[in-house]
Formats: structure tokens, C-alpha cells, sequence
């Protein structure tokens, strides 16, 4: 078996449910953490710096998109990579775990192969993605993706990561309309398949949380901001 440098940390309540993960991810050379429970997780999450999180959303005393909010908080995580693996696959609940930071959001049951090809595809993109420009400066608003933080008007704004990345790319080419397609490819990535209504409750959010007006709607196409 091929040595792999990629540590995978697995948090769900269901014993066989780990077993069947760590089985098949430790076959493709991942070094395998696993977790019973969300606050187990957590703590693991701390201490191991993983670079991939797969976990349940339904566990008793904290559930995983609790857990998901406090590991985007944690310092050095950033680049961590969260995906949900649940049997709840309604739209509401798929909002709930992007909002919450995630990258990717799969339903049980899953095959094996579906399993660690999607893996694979997310751990590339990891490696590979080049990061670009630190820190955009626009007036009366900077951000610096380098802290992860929007500074409006002296004042900081934390965002949850995927309306932060959101809120960049628009940014990054002011008055640039981006389709939804192009959205969905550089913030959640081709692999991944989201709702239709994820890009309008993010852009809702950042709008609510920042007060940022020109952030356009185009409609038919997807959203641009405006200068």
C-alpha cells in the first residue's frame, strides 16, 4: 500500500459507520483518526490539525454542525477541509452545514468507491490550489484572506468560510458578473453538487452581516459587485 501524507480525522456515533470509513480510507494509505462523538472530535480536531474532517450531523451532545462552527474558529485550520456524511439529505439541512463552514455534504449510505474517489478529488484540490492575492483593499473595505477576516469602515466582520470565499471572489474583479456556474466551481468546487438556493442564502447573509449594498443581482446570470 502506498504511504499517503494526508491525516483524515472520522467523528461519528455509530461504531460500524467509523469502521466502514476508517476501513476503506486507510486501504488508499490515509493516516485515520476517529472520534465517537462531536466534543470527542473536537478535541481531536485541536490536537491533530487534520487536513480532511468526515463526520454525522445527528450526534447526541453536539451535533456536527456545532462542531463544524468551532473548527472554523480554531487558529491554523483554515485549510482544513469539512465534509458531512448524514442520512438527513434535505435541502434545509444541506444550507445549514455550508452555512456552518462545511466543503462538502454527502448522505449515507455511500459506496465505497463513490466514497474515496470524492475524497480523493477534495484532497487534490488541497494540495494543488494556489492561494491568491493575501489581502484586497477597496474603499472603506478590506479583505484579508490571510486572517479571514472583512474590515468595513474600521470595523472587523467575521464571516463563516464559504460566504468569506464568496464575498472575495466577487471582489476580486469588481463589476465582473459571476454566473452561478462559476460560483459553484471556485467556492464549493465542480465536485461538489449544492442546491440552487445556496448561493442566494450566502450572498442574503453576507449582505445582512456586512451592510455591503453593491453586491449585485443579475438576474438569469448570477451576481457581481458593483463599484
Amino acid at each position: 500500500m502506498e504511504s499517503n501524507p494526508f491525516k483524515i480525522l472520522l467523528i461519528d456515533d455509530e461504531a460500524d459507520v467509523l469502521e466502514f470509513l476508517s476501513y476503506n480510507l486507510k486501504k488508499e494509505g490515509y493516516e485515520i483518526l476517529k472520534a465517537g462523538s462531536g466534543r470527542e472530535g473536537l478535541k481531536l480536531a485541536r490536537r491533530q490539525k487534520p487536513h480532511l474532517i468526515i463526520m454525522d450531523v445527528m450526534m447526541p451532545g453536539m451535533d456536527g454542525f456545532a462542531v463544524c462552527r468551532e473548527i472554523r474558529q480554531l487558529p491554523g485550520m483554515d485549510d482544513t477541509i469539512v465534509v458531512f456524511l448524514t442520512a438527513r439529505g434535505e435541502d434545509y439541512s444541506q444550507i445549514e452545514g455550508f452555512d456552518a463552514g462545511a466543503d462538502d455534504y454527502l448522505t449515507k449510505p455511500i459506496k465505497p468507491r463513490v466514497l474515496t474517489s470524492r475524497v480523493k478529488a477534495l484532497l487534490r484540490r488541497h494540495r494543488t490550489q494556489m492561494l491568491p492575492e493575501q489581502q484586497l483593499e477597496l474603499p472603506d473595505l478590506t479583505i484579508d484572506r490571510e486572517r479571514y477576516v472583512v474590515v468595513r469602515d474600521g470595523k472587523e466582520i467575521i464571516l463563516p468560510r464559504k460566504e468569506f470565499e464568496l464575498l472575495y471572489l466577487l471582489t476580486s474583479r469588481p463589476n465582473k458578473v459571476f454566473s452561478r456556474e462559476e460560483i459553484f466551481a471556485n467556492v464549493w468546487g465542480s465536485d461538489v453538487i449544492v442546491g440552487d438556493r445556496t448561493i442566494d442564502v450566502h450572498v442574503r447573509k453576507i449582505r445582512e452581516k456586512t451592510g455591503l449594498e453593491n453586491i449585485r443581482t443579475v438576474k438569469g446570470v448570477g451576481y457581481k459587485f458593483e463599484t
